[in-house]
């Protein structure tokens, strides 16, 4: 899907691939923000697969629910938030991967 968007259900709520849906990622993160935390969260994907089997499994799976969180793709879904809490879950440090 190189540079295109999935298609949304029509609440906006929710992102349909392969026919399966999955909460999408909260329209009111700044661009710049999303672009960061996309990085973020490919970098722990990353670190998820080099570690898979590994004590370290579990940290670098932790980087990547920090990431969906604050990108609104998991945790209290973005529609229930107000818009400070939205703020501020997106704003929420999320370290890269050492």
């Amino acid at each position: 899907m190189s540079g295109e968007r999935a298609p949304l259900t029509d609440d906006g709520h929710h992102v349909v691939i392969d026919g399966r849906r999955w909460r999408a990622t909260d329209p009111m993160v700044p661009e710049e923000r999303r672009a960061e935390l996309q990085r973020v969260l490919m970098a722990w994907r990353r670190d998820v697969r080099r570690t898979r089997g590994t004590a370290e499994e579990k940290r670098s799976r932790a980087g990547v629910q920090a990431a969906k969180v604050a990108l609104g793709e998991r945790g209290e879904p973005w529609w229930e938030q107000s818009d400070a809490e939205r703020r501020a879950r997106w704003e929420t440090d999320v370290p890269m991967p050492d």
